[in-house]
């Protein structure tokens, strides 16, 4: 395939991205606007503004390739063969157990550094 991606698009996607960023500039000047509004409705309208925003750049290449993406990735989480109940269990009493024995090494190494450098300075 010869043809690029990025130019199949053409300027129908540059007018497309230039309305959402209006869309989603009208949703938060709208929201400094009213902000005599109720909390809910403005919120209702950045939701719906969001949304319609995100609605335009879907139909955009990039918004395509994106949602692609999106579902590819989807599938794929679908794949992974997650651990038991039993298993996460076991693990994080082990993490647990591990940092608990390194921060007593540590905290032990630390007061004899303390005692030798008291030693060798005489405090």
């Amino acid at each position: 395939m010869s043809t690029n991606i990025e130019n199949q698009g053409g300027s129908l996607d540059t007018l497309k991205w230039g309305v959402v960023v209006l869309v989603l500039l009208a949703a938060v000047v709208g929201n400094y606007y009213f902000d005599s509004v109720s909390v809910l409705i403005r919120a209702i309208g950045v939701v719906v503004a969001i949304a319609a925003g995100l609605g335009i750049a879907a139909t955009t290449v990039k918004g395509k390739t994106a949602w692609e993406f999106a579902q590819d990735a989807r599938q794929e989480v679908r794949k992974v063969v997650w651990p038991t109940r039993q298993e996460t269990m076991q693990t994080t009493l082990i993490v647990f157990a591990v940092t608990a024995i390194l921060a007593l090494v540590l905290w032990g190494l630390d007061a004899i550094l303390v005692r030798l450098v008291g030693f060798i300075t005489g405090v």
